[in-house]
């Protein structure tokens, strides 16, 4: 419980540097977003008073500490270029994003896992080669280049997927998978070659220990050595990177979105970014700062379930 306890506060500090930094960047960055939401013909009387109704005369610690207060509230302020609350407009791209983002996570999951241990099985024999190779060819391939690829040979040829828009789940659970299959593709074959890579070599390291030649001289199925006890011991590693690469994911679909042309958060980051929308681009900002760090919390808590000694540390 100590442990757990650690890591809460651990991610909660985390967040609030975060959020410092976030804040303190934005504030530094060039331009006026009242000027760009208003255009160049507003007078001075017009800047004024809208950089008082934003709530962007005060000094910086009340700005700072009502943004923060937003957070735990909901209430993350308006868009300037949407006119509409930045909590409001996060809540109606989150599900496409979420969406792509766990498709992909669960691809990466079956196909990666299985294909890692059944290649440290069959270490150094034709299969274990190929995909070895057909691997190390997957983590060179850049997601964007790879997003339009199945646009152009899958997405418009085969009648099952679309390629552009967005069918919420509630709608049609068939018109959604193929609006959000090709995208979490597109996110899952480069990092199914890390999460390989990282699996077999897990396997082969504790393949070598004492332990596992104990185990197999008592005359066990090797079906229950791999996955009873090699795999087991194997996955802090295996953790570790499965958290790393929750988190590419997470940050992947801001490209892929565009991609594809989903309206989800990448989507929105961009838009934002490019006119200077400075609240909404904290909001996802931030969106995404939790969410990473959050990954990370359930991973260290993993670790003390995989491995209790990691509680005593």
């Amino acid at each position: 419980m100590f442990y757990i306890i650690r890591r809460i506060i651990l991610l909660f500090i985390t967040v609030a540097l975060v959020s410092v930094i976030t804040f303190a960047v934005f504030q530094v960055l060039p331009g006026d977003p009242i000027r760009t939401m208003l255009g160049t013909e507003a007078d001075e009387t017009q800047i004024e008073n809208m950089r008082s109704e934003l709530g962007l005369d005060r000094p910086l610690y009340e700005q700072y500490f009502t943004w923060i207060k937003g957070l735990f509230t909901g209430d993350l302020g308006n868009s300037i270029r949407f006119s509409m609350p930045v909590s409001t407009l996060l809540m109606e791209r989150l599900p496409v994003t979420l969406s792509v983002a766990s498709i992909a996570l669960v691809i990466v999951l079956l196909v990666a896992l299985p294909l890692g241990i059944f290649a440290a099985r069959r270490k150094n024999k034709a299969s274990d080669v190929v995909l070895s190779s057909v691997t190390q060819l997957g983590m060179a391939i850049p997601s964007f280049w790879l997003g339009m690829i199945f646009i152009l040979y899958i997405g418009m040829n085969v009648d099952f997927f679309r390629i552009n828009g967005y069918v919420p789940w509630t709608e049609s659970i068939q018109g959604a998978l193929s609006t959000l299959l090709l995208p979490a593709l597109t996110i899952a074959i480069p990092q199914i070659a890390v999460k390989f890579r990282y699996v077999r070599t897990s396997i082969l390291e504790q393949v070598q220990l004492d332990y596992v030649r104990t185990i197999r001289s008592k005359g066990l199925p090797e079906k229950i050595v791999v996955y009873k006890h090699i795999l087991k011991n194997a996955m802090i590693p295996i953790l570790t990177i499965f958290g790393l690469i929750t988190a590419e994911i997470v940050a992947g679909t801001i490209i892929v979105e565009q991609v594809f042309a989903l309206p989800g958060i990448g989507q929105l980051l961009i838009t934002s970014i490019s006119n200077r929308d400075f609240p909404l681009v904290q909001g996802i900002v931030m969106y995404i700062t939790v969410a990473v760090v959050f990954i990370n919390f359930v991973v260290d808590i993993l670790y003390s379930v995989v491995d209790p000694r990691i509680r005593l540390r």
